[in-house]
């Protein structure tokens, strides 16, 4: 019983360590998805498809390769292909609206 509070306590730092992770994660994904809108103004502008298939496997080799654990590669693989639509399906959005 003595080392339940200590326990709380220490489940309580981690959460919060895992609260500012997210926070920083966040904070990358909405700046990596910028870059992405970018982009889609220079495909937009020379009127290149917004989808290239050879640079979306060139990204998932690189991070899966990248990767040392603990989340296995295809985990990453799933992680990075849904990062990779939503930054797609804004950079598609982007033209019918601008923030």
């Amino acid at each position: 019983m003595g080392s339940r509070p200590r326990g709380r306590a220490s489940l309580s730092l981690v959460r919060r360590r895992i609260d500012r992770l997210d926070g920083q994660l966040l904070r990358l994904v909405n700046r990596r998805a910028e870059l992405a809108l970018l982009i889609g103004r220079i495909k937009r502008r020379r009127k290149w498809p917004v989808f290239d298939a050879r640079r979306e496997a060139f990204v998932l080799r690189l991070v899966t390769r990248e990767n040392r654990g603990p989340l296995s590669a295809r985990a990453v693989a799933r992680i990075f292909q849904a990062i990779l639509r939503e930054c797609r399906r804004r950079e598609r959005t982007s033209k019918k609206r601008r923030r």
